[in-house]
């Protein structure tokens, strides 16, 4: 880790599939990686890190294809999302200010990825994985890149084929949602998609110190 931070991991029964991380300056008072379900936690997908009054809830959302590229897993994706609303809403009700920062495996509108209609039954943009999206909106919650940039032809990751990252074939997957008491802190957000390394580039927000509470 670098000199001087804070580090903590969370990582799937099965090596090498899933997991989340987090590096951060300021220690957080506590984290959490349970879900209260097996079939979730075995998986390693999340990672609620408290600091102060600010939770940061690291989420891999699951991606709804199986191991034939059919949609077989968009059942249990759809009930990871519930699992880790609910208990993101308890943290709200509970009077934490939430980002849930990751890759959510749904690009949400025809805006966020190059070619929806080429895309109408691929999972990451069936209409149950867009529900989803809309229900975190219409509970208050703020898609923050989309909240400050309104245009078109931002994406966060690209397929590893057809040299398509070149051309910006992407799609937007990964987002930073913020609860309403965490967004009045919200300054900006950004994506860096001339960061290479990855599939996926970064995404993230810049915050008022004062979210700490």
């Amino acid at each position: 880790a670098p000199r001087n931070w804070n580090t903590h991991f969370v990582h799937a029964e099965k090596k090498g599939y899933s997991g989340v991380g987090l590096y951060s300056r300021r220690k957080p008072d506590s984290v959490e990686t349970s879900l209260g379900e097996a079939r979730f936690d075995r998986e390693g997908r999340v990672q609620l890190a408290r600091f102060g009054r600010l939770v940061v809830a690291n989420a891999y959302f699951p991606k709804g294809s199986g191991k034939d590229r059919d949609n077989s897993r968009v059942p249990y994706k759809l009930d990871f999302c519930k699992a880790l609303f609910g208990r993101l809403q308890r943290l709200r009700k509970g009077g934490y200010r939430v980002l849930v920062v990751g890759d959510f495996n749904t690009a949400h509108h025809e805006i966020d990825l190059a070619r929806p209609k080429a895309n109408q039954d691929t999972s990451g943009f069936l209409p149950e994985e867009r529900a989803v999206l809309d229900q975190w909106v219409d509970a208050g919650w703020t898609d923050t890149f989309r909240h400050f940039e309104k245009s078109e032809g931002h994406y966060t990751w690209w397929s590893q084929r057809f040299g398509v990252r070149a051309k910006n074939i992407g799609w937007r997957i990964d987002y930073v949602f913020a609860s309403p008491a965490a967004m009045r802190y919200v300054t900006g957000a950004f994506i860096h998609p001339g960061v290479t390394g990855s599939d996926h580039c970064p995404c993230g927000v810049s915050v008022d110190p004062e979210i700490f509470g």
